[in-house]
């Protein structure tokens, strides 16, 4: 069975650098305001003569980014089509299904289940047995407190730890201590078990902070598998030791990591046939999904006229789809998925207009604007402003509808406040732009963690992830902003890493690297390992969160754990447990 994808076609130190979550902006002020910063004032400026300039009076000189055209036209999106639709492909999926479910009761051992829905998650296929793993893991958690069931048995426990945590239980870091000597180092023994040391570098990825054992046994597992890499003994285990430490599991995004295993599997000894066959026939069939949903998305793309208009601005609505794939992809959240596209299509062009195209006096009006949601005083704007504030204006009444006519309560002010703070973070930059001025890292973090527009996003995932939505879920959310907090910095730094130079060469503000190198004197080298580091850190951060976040759903925790690894680098990435000096 072919599969097909749409990738494939045309505290201490860390304390420090970040700040209490706040919404305070930048005391730094324009027009006639004192500022206590000594900068050099940047004229605006075009970067190429290529910008296509919107005629709205007299002529403003108008920065671009020279962005690419997109590959994915209107016409060829509504030609894609799937021959994984039908009551045939569904019955087939359905027989498979309950195959699976039966090897449920089947399996006896312990470990065999574990193994079971581990496939099943790299898969992509566990969402169809939620139930099945609940209560298998439910009873392997009561093991744990009834005694160690595995002895010393590495790999059992690694995987049994993992599964656990990534299910919302609290399973002590000390189930690892068997494994380790007097001295609180890994017996040198299990240097030689590889399989082991591959599950236990995976499992140290779902570590909070203070947790030192798992900081020992990442570093201990990463030192053993790079050795055992440059042996090169197992070609089929080399290949699953380097995708781990190219990046771990827990930082994947999840559907381009089935569609990567669904291949490897193929080639394992032990495969297991139904897995596999049910594992292409789902992959395909859910993408035949993704693509109704894309084709609903260009329409509407096409129908706002901002790709056309904008051509300053990115055009990149599968990137924005991709992208909300990683996500959410499974069938049931379609509309979720519909209207995130619609809000990341929105994201960029305001950013677009922020970083490149608007000029200052520009941007302090729109920001008004929308500050104070005033459709009436749209006239005061350029065209290419009105147009963009209507299309975001029709989506946020759009989605507060949706949610009034499906749950009986309006959101729409909450939705407002999300934009709000989106945009005077986005002209908190542009300020320190045109002011030539640079910001400390904790500066920088302080608007950088709004500006990513993480914040944003998760408050409209939170409309249609939280039911119901009622005044006290509502304040949660608000009081509560942790988990946006930590996913939106992890998105935040781990864009840096990979962004920053080409952004400091369209002439954009310096990132958390450049604010680094500044504050502190070193190379660009040690700063990128320092914001790795950082990256390591928030992961622990929001680890906690989600094994202690009750106030919120599963599904909008899993949104916000979901939001950081779409943006996670890949190439060059090293493994820091403990700050460098």
């Amino acid at each position: 069975m072919a599969l097909h994808t749409l990738s494939s076609l045309p505290v201490s130190n860390f304390a420090r650098h970040f700040p209490s979550k706040t919404h305070t902006i930048s005391h730094i002020t324009t027009k006639n305001a004192s500022t206590s910063v000594t900068v050099n004032p940047r004229p605006l400026r075009c970067m190429a003569s290529t910008v296509n300039e919107i005629s709205d009076g007299p002529v403003t000189t108008r920065r671009a980014a020279n962005y690419q055209p997109a590959l994915w036209k209107d016409d060829y999106i509504l030609s894609l089509t799937s021959e994984y639709v039908g009551e045939s492909y569904t019955r087939r999926a359905d027989q498979l299904k309950a195959e699976v479910r039966r090897m449920f009761h089947k399996v006896v051992g312990p470990l065999e289940k574990l193994e079971l829905i581990d496939v099943l998650q790299k898969l992509g296929l566990s969402y169809h047995f939620e139930d099945e793993v609940k209560i298998t893991l439910e009873a392997m958690y009561d093991t744990i407190h009834r005694g160690d069931i595995w002895k010393e048995n590495l790999y059992a426990t690694a995987l049994e730890f993992r599964l656990l945590r990534q299910h919302g239980y609290s399973v002590p870091q000390e189930i690892f201590s068997i494994f380790m000597n007097e001295k609180g180092k890994f017996k040198a023994r299990h240097c030689d078990d590889t399989k082991g040391l591959l599950y236990l570098f995976e499992a140290s990825f779902l570590s909070i902070d203070g947790e030192t054992i798992l900081d020992e046994a990442r570093e201990f597992a990463t030192k053993q598998l790079q050795e055992y890499l440059e042996q090169n003994e197992n070609q089929n285990l080399s290949t699953f030791v380097s995708h781990a430490l190219e990046l771990p599991l827990h930082w994947r995004m999840l559907r381009l990591e089935a569609r990567w295993f669904i291949d490897t599997y193929r080639r394992e000894v032990g495969m297991n046939s139904v897995l596999l066959e049910l594992a292409e026939l789902d992959f395909n069939m859910v993408q035949a999904i993704h693509q109704q949903d894309l084709k609903q998305e260009s329409r509407w793309w096409k129908s706002t006229g901002l790709g056309e208009k904008m051509g300053f601005a990115r055009d990149r609505l599968m990137v924005n789809f991709l992208w909300t794939v990683g996500k959410s992809f499974q069938p049931h959240f379609g509309y979720g998925r519909r209207m995130i596209t619609k809000l990341n299509c929105l994201i960029t062009t305001i950013d677009d207009i922020y970083d490149v195209y608007g000029s200052l006096d520009e941007l302090e009006l729109f920001t008004d604007i929308i500050e104070r949601w005033d459709v009436n005083g749209i006239d005061q704007l350029p065209y290419y402003m009105q147009i963009c504030f209507l299309t975001l204006n029709n989506l946020v009444n759009e989605m507060a509808f949706d949610i009034l006519k499906e749950q009986e309560f309006n959101v729409i002010q909450y939705l407002r406040k999300a934009w709000i703070d989106q945009c005077r973070s986005y002209l908190v930059e542009a300020k320190w732009y045109y002011m030539g001025y640079t910001p400390t890292l904790q500066e920088y973090s302080q608007n950088a963690w709004i500006s990513i527009s993480g914040p944003v996003i998760l408050a409209h995932a939170y409309c249609f992830t939280t039911v119901p939505m009622t005044k006290e879920t509502l304040a949660s959310m608000e009081d509560n902003t942790n988990v946006s907090y930590w996913s939106s910095m992890i998105l935040r730094l781990a864009n840096d890493l990979g962004t920053s130079s080409i952004e400091l060469k369209r002439g954009d503000i310096p990132k958390s690297i450049q604010c680094y190198m500044n504050e502190t004197g070193a190379s660009e080298k040690d700063a990128r390992e320092h914001i790795r580091y950082l990256i390591s850190e928030a992961w622990k951060k929001m680890n906690e969160e989600r094994a202690t976040s009750s106030s919120f759903s599963q599904a909008f925790v899993e949104y916000a754990m979901n939001d950081g690894p779409v943006h996670i680098p890949i190439r060059g990435w090293t493994w820091y447990t403990r700050p460098r000096d």
